[in-house]
C-alpha cells in the first residue's frame, strides 16, 4: 500500500477524546511550558552538553517536525545528527500544519528518495505530530526503514490536548489525514522507540506511549513537550538508538 492510495472507507478513530475518558494535560503542565520556553530562550545562546554518544555509520536519517514546525526549527538537531556521521534530511514540506496529503506525499518521497540514493534504510525522528507520520510511513515501508524514534508523539489515538481547536481550525486542509490514520492500527514492524514526559503540557502523555512487544521501548523523560530536543538525556537516548545495528 501506498501513501497516496484511494480513500479508505473503514471508520478511523477520532484524533481527539471529547469523553473525557483520556485524560489531558493540566494546568500546571501547560504553564510550565511556558515557564521552560522562557528558560529556553534565556540559554538559547548556550551549547548543549550531551555528553560522549556513539558516532553514526552513515546511513540516512529523516528527522520529522512538530506541529507548527518546520525543517528550518529543526535545524540544530539536524545539524547535530550530521555532524556525528549520518546523511541528515528533513521531511521537505514546509510547515507541519497537520496531515495535508502534499505533506504526507513529500514525506514519503523523501523516504524514497534518500534510502534510494544511498541504498540502504532510513531511520525516522518524528517529534510531536511528526513522530505520528514517521510511524505511518514504517508501516507503509517496512523494507525503507530501519527504526523509529518519536519524542512526546501522540501516536495512540484519540489524544488530548489544549491545542485541539487550532488543529480542528485546521481540520479542512487535513486531507491526507485518512493515509495517516490508517497506518496507526498496529505498531511498526521495526524497533521503536518512545520518548515521553509525564507532564507533557501539550497532549496526554499517555497517548505517546507504545503497547509492550518485542523491540518497542518506552523511555520517560521529566522535561517540557516543546523542550525535549533540547534535553541533554533525549539527544544521548536518540545517538544510542540511531547506533544500534
Amino acid at each position: 500500500m501506498h501513501l497516496d492510495a484511494p480513500v479508505s472507507r473503514h471508520k478511523f478513530h477520532p484524533v481527539f477524546d471529547r469523553s473525557g475518558a483520556v485524560s489531558g494535560p493540566g494546568w500546571r503542565d501547560l504553564v510550565g511550558e511556558g515557564l521552560a520556553l522562557l528558560r529556553g530562550f534565556h540559554r538559547r545562546q548556550r551549547m548543549v552538553h550531551v555528553g560522549q554518544v556513539p558516532l553514526g555509520d552513515g546511513h540516512p536519517v529523516i528527522v520529522l517536525p512538530a506541529f507548527f514546525c518546520s525543517d528550518t526549527m529543526h535545524r540544530g538537531t539536524r545539524d547535530w545528527l550530521t555532524a556525528l556521521g549520518y546523511a541528515v534530511e528533513g521531511w521537505g514540506a514546509g510547515f507541519n500544519v497537520g496531515p495535508t496529503a502534499a505533506a504526507v506525499a513529500a514525506a514519503d518521497r523523501m523516504l524514497r528518495r534518500c534510502t534510494e540514493e544511498t541504498g540502504r534504510k532510513a531511520s525516522l525522528v518524528g517529534v510531536s505530530l511528526g513522530g505520528v507520520l514517521a510511524r505511518g510511513l514504517a508501516n507503509v515501508h517496512p523494507d525503507r526503514v530501519r527504526r523509529v524514534i518519536t519524542v512526546c508523539s501522540p501516536f495512540q489515538l484519540p489524544t488530548a490536548s489544549p491545542l485541539e481547536p487550532l488543529y480542528r481550525a485546521l481540520a479542512p486542509l487535513h486531507d491526507g489525514q485518512h493515509l495517516m490514520l490508517a497506518q496507526l492500527t498496529a505498531p511498526p514492524p521495526v524497533p521503536t522507540t518512545a520518548i515521553y514526559s509525564p507532564r507533557d503540557g501539550v497532549v496526554a502523555w499517555r497517548s505517546c506511549v507504545d503497547v509492550p512487544g518485542p523491540h518497542r521501548e518506552n523511555i520517560a523523560i521529566d522535561d517540557a513537550h516543546t523542550t525535549m530536543l533540547a534535553n541533554p538525556q533525549a539527544l544521548r537516548i536518540i545517538a544510542e538508538r540511531l547506533a544500534l545495528p
